[in-house]
């Protein structure tokens, strides 16, 4: 396992003794995120958020000093999907969230659930350099505009802020004006809320017609992507009760490492091994993950009579990206293993499909980039990319994370070093 393991996903506040949290806006704003459970901030202070992160470093939350907005927010970012804490990042108003917008975008469109606390320019202040539209700014990317309002509000308006990060698994950004900030306020804290992210149980029904579509497949290789992150274990089981191939999306990458009839990563990342057996498959079942441009290939990987379905808890990513057969809607543990305890039920757990002992020696001998044959293009000057990241896989430490910007760099990496688990690849723009 890597260093970094998911904290429980409970975030109902710390248990601590009764305190006073004031004496302004600012100060109960950091008590409060500290009591409902943050796990870290990143930053970069100024006069507009100095208040507020000096209180989140009062109640117990650790800070760590960027730079740079910009990598304070790819750090909180990062921290957030490896450690399933929610990562703070606390900016001045005006530039200093400008500076920020790449790494909040990035987050956005991830679905991190994390907290970007902002300052703001005071409503009255007209001419202030630092005014710009932030709520228009932010919700541009994708990120989720929130605010304090007032002394009287504040408690509810972070919580607020939290609820919508962790159940909704969106990027927040809470604005707090600095003639807000600095007004007074007086709350009596801990202040503890039940944050805890709802799941979704499938209707009986769409389990029913999930297990019929693989019943009937012959060739079914199961994906799991971004949304199935906590649902390895379970999809896993349900992949070997019924032959089914596991593989994964880029950002799932390391879910099924270890398991003799994984694929690895589907999409432009996959070796041809991985590409064929994936393209071969009469059922494609993508277990919350989009099944986009990239994982599929632009389309490439899904044959013309090959049947698609999806699981997902957001009725909105079903179809998105391209038509399917069945949509399912549930939490992706909660349906594969709902399907596993009907099947058990009727006790007809005979696999089919494509787990033979002739597929398992396929998929050990050439599924991993790695292992493929390399034709060596180094020279006394320069070094094959391929073969300088084999040789770094084989002296790295097992126990890693892997972490990739987006770049014409990013194939080697990606697709020659192995990661232990899920919570071994940082992937970005995916």
């Amino acid at each position: 396992m890597t260093s970094l393991a998911p904290a429980p996903d409970t975030h109902s506040g710390s248990a601590t003794a009764p305190s006073t949290y004031g004496p302004t806006v600012a100060d109960v704003v950091g008590r409060v995120l500290a009591d409902l459970g943050v796990g870290h901030v990143f930053g970069v202070v100024g006069s507009g958020n100095f208040a507020m992160t000096n209180a989140l470093r009062a109640g117990g939350v650790g800070y760590t000093a960027a730079r740079h907005e910009g990598g304070a927010a790819t750090m909180a970012d990062a921290y957030t999907r490896m450690s399933g804490k929610v990562g703070v990042v606390s900016l001045h108003q005006g530039c200093g969230l400008t500076n920020a917008m790449t790494g909040i975008g990035e987050a956005a469109k991830s679905r991190t659930p994390m907290l970007v606390l902002t300052a703001d320019a005071p409503s009255a202040d007209l001419r202030s350099n630092f005014r710009i539209d932030q709520a228009a700014l932010v919700t541009s990317v994708g990120a989720v505009s929130e605010r304090v309002h007032g002394a009287h509000t504040v408690v509810a308006d972070v919580v607020r802020a939290m609820r919508t990060a962790i159940t909704q698994r969106r990027t927040v950004v809470l604005n707090v004006a600095i003639d807000v900030a600095g007004s007074p306020a007086s709350v009596s804290g801990p202040v503890v809320a039940d944050l805890t992210r709802p799941r979704v149980r499938p209707d009986q029904g769409s389990v029913a017609s999930l297990l019929a579509l693989i019943a009937a497949a012959a060739r079914p290789v199961f994906v799991a992507g971004r949304g199935a992150r906590d649902a390895g274990p379970q999809i896993a089981a349900l992949a070997e009760a019924t032959g089914a191939l596991v593989a994964t999306s880029a950002v799932a990458n390391g879910l099924f490492a270890g398991n003799p009839f994984s694929l690895g990563i589907s999409g432009g990342f996959s070796s041809a091994t991985t590409a064929d057996l994936v393209a071969g498959a009469d059922l494609i079942v993508g277990w919350g993950c989009a099944l986009n441009m990239w994982t599929m290939r632009h389309g490439k990987l899904i044959g013309s009579d090959t049947v698609v379905a999806q699981v997902d808890v957001d009725v909105d990513a079903i179809g998105a990206h391209r038509a399917v057969h069945l949509g399912v809607i549930g939490d992706c543990a909660l349906t594969a293993a709902d399907a596993l305890d009907v099947l058990s039920a009727r006790g007809n757990l005979t696999p089919t499909g494509y787990r033979t002992p002739e597929v398992a020696a396929t998929i050990a001998a050439t599924s991993r980039w790695r292992d493929v044959p390399v034709d060596d293009i180094s020279t006394t000057e320069q070094i094959d990319p391929r073969k300088l990241t084999i040789a770094l896989d084989d002296v790295l430490p097992a126990d890693r994370i892997v972490s990739i910007d987006s770049g014409n760099f990013m194939g080697y990496p990606s697709t020659h070093l192995s990661v232990p688990d899920e919570f071994g690849f940082c992937f970005t723009q995916a």
